[in-house]
């Protein structure tokens, strides 16, 4: 299909970017790596009247450590965070994930920031960055703020995110040998997650679960409070609300998360 008629203009710096949302505010889309916004355009389920194109913005993209925590340019593709040394060695859980997003060519186009801000629930590395305990850096005119990823998704498709406002960083804590794990069922190798499971320190956030990417608020409780894993990972659907669609019924996706749950813990443990 054919996207409706649109302007581009593709900025050199995150201020250019920044000052053409000023202009345009809710006519305009960001395009990062565009495996997100280009498929709803052409469905004609986003039409907008212009589209900015921060993909060639260098100071978008980088993987460095800061204190306690590992800072990463919201332009850095998927590919960089599975080959970077210092996601290897700092917060591999993120690489392992970021190697299980479609194919070479998505994971060579689409970024990290992209993949966040599009707020799709099915999408992997957002329950990797709440399994993390992550945090989101929003960039506009007025200045920077940051939001923890617990606050940041407010439902399908939607954040807490103003029309003027940028994702520029995203910034986990450094967690070196911890134990992690990320559990994913598909179809096929390339498909969205019917469900997905990444575990971090007690933190467990789920794929494909809910309206959001959101974390296994029941498990985690349990996990706290001295439950086994068999006891903990049977609680991980509760509080959930699973979409029901061809690739699985509200009742298998559960299934699957309990299932999931436990062979990431087990593996997370070990």
């Amino acid at each position: 299909m054919i996207p409706v008629g649109f302007d581009y203009e593709r900025p050199d710096s995150v201020d250019g970017a920044l000052a053409l949302l000023a202009e345009r505010g809710e006519d305009a889309k960001i395009l990062a790596g565009g495996h997100s916004l280009l498929p709803v355009m052409k469905l004609r389920l986003a039409a907008p009247e212009l589209v900015i194109d921060i993909g060639r913005i260098a100071e978008l993209r980088y993987i460095r450590v800061d204190g306690d925590e590992v800072a990463i340019g919201a332009g850095t593709r998927h590919h960089d965070l599975e080959a970077s040394a210092e996601i290897a060695a700092e917060v591999p859980l993120l690489g392992a994930v970021a190697r299980t997003v479609g194919d070479p060519q998505v994971r060579h186009r689409g970024t990290i920031g992209g993949s966040l801000a599009h707020a799709d629930p099915a999408s992997d590395l957002p329950a990797a960055v709440l399994a993390l305990g992550g945090t989101v850096v929003l960039r506009s005119p007025r200045g920077e703020r940051s939001v923890p990823i617990t606050d940041f998704y407010t439902g399908v498709f939607s954040t807490v995110m103003e029309p003027d406002e940028l994702v520029v960083e995203i910034r986990v804590p450094r967690t070196g040998t911890a134990g992690w794990a990320y559990e994913k069922f598909t179809r096929r190798a390339n498909d969205w997650a019917i469900v997905g499971v990444a575990v971090l320190d007690g933190r467990v956030g789920l794929v494909n679960m809910g309206q959001t990417p959101l974390r296994a608020s029941a498990t985690e409780a349990a996990l706290a409070g001295g439950a086994s894993i068999d006891e903990a990972a049977a609680l991980a659907a509760e509080g959930t609300d699973p979409p029901a669609d061809l690739a699985g019924t509200k009742a298998y996706r559960a299934h699957l998360a309990r299932v999931l749950t436990k062979r990431a813990l087990t593996t997370a443990q070990g």
